[in-house]
């Protein structure tokens, strides 16, 4: 499905984050960049993981790599958060599901709503009883 601009908004605020690796730590580690060490694994290529959520962060991170001349990857993943599939639902729209429930919601209150009105008012359910019993 079509992703909003509400649901990128979303996804880019409180569900990615940029994994960068690289070989060497650098001088500096920016406020607001978790930054880890991997394990040594045969043939593992990086040895450093910096975790960084604020995409302008990020931006500016990479630029100082650059800048250092540092060999690195980068990748854009889902946090490991428990709001992750509710604001972010894999192929799905959060927009479009928000907007379904409260359709929803309306029309099962304009069913009961037409009940109730149906239900208070004795002429008209005279007349559908009597309609009733000509078809039974």
């Amino acid at each position: 499905m079509q992703l909003t601009r509400f649901d990128r908004w979303l996804r880019e605020s409180f569900v990615n984050e940029t994994h960068i690796r690289t070989l060497r730590a650098p001088d500096s580690i920016p406020k607001g960049v978790q930054s880890l060490e991997l394990p040594e694994k045969p043939g593992a290529r990086f040895k450093h993981l910096f975790i960084i959520r604020n995409p302008k962060t990020a931006d500016a991170f990479i630029k100082n790599l650059k800048d250092q001349s540092f060999m690195f990857s980068t990748t854009i993943e889902d946090r490991k958060a428990w709001h992750v599939p509710i604001i972010a639902p894999k192929n799905r729209s959060f927009t479009w599901r928000i907007v379904w429930l409260a359709l929803a919601i309306s029309a099962s209150g304009l069913i009961v709503h037409m009940y109730r009105s149906i239900s208070h008012n004795a002429e008209l359910l005279k007349i559908l009883s009597d309609s009733l019993k000509t078809f039974l």
